[in-house]
């Protein structure tokens, strides 16, 4: 009786140690945020990560000035997937974008781009998920 215990404990402390070993491997990971300048003042930040199957894009823009006028958009792996126009705002003078997309199979590249409408200042941030 007792080496059957025995053999039941050790069996089970197996299963749980494989359970933990996978756990890290599952899904994509997670989330990855990426940050940089833009071509002038204006700082930009990306953040791509796992959500009920889908990605989670998080993109924002910040110029520090309210009331600038910004056309957007957001890619994956080549094609747009949403694009709009925004205002900075606030006491931070930013404006943030958030969209959710499709999972694909592999890798997905993910660009964040924005322009400024009267300057022409352009941001481009990428994540690689």
């Amino acid at each position: 009786m007792r080496m059957i215990r025995t053999a039941a404990a050790i069996a089970v402390l197996s299963v749980v140690g494989i359970g933990a070993v996978a756990v890290p491997a599952q899904a994509k990971g997670s989330d990855i945020t990426r940050s940089g300048d833009c071509s002038g003042v204006t700082n930009w930040k990306l953040k791509v990560g796992p959500e009920d199957g889908r990605l989670e894009v998080e993109g924002q823009i910040d110029s520090n000035r309210s009331w600038q006028h910004w056309s957007w958009s957001i890619s994956q792996d080549g094609r747009v997937k949403a694009s709009g126009r925004a205002v900075t705002g606030g006491t931070s003078g930013s404006f943030s974008v958030r969209r959710l997309l499709a999972n694909s199979a592999g890798t997905d590249t993910i660009v964040l781009r924005a322009s400024r409408t009267a300057t022409g200042e352009t941001c481009r941030g990428v994540v690689v998920f």
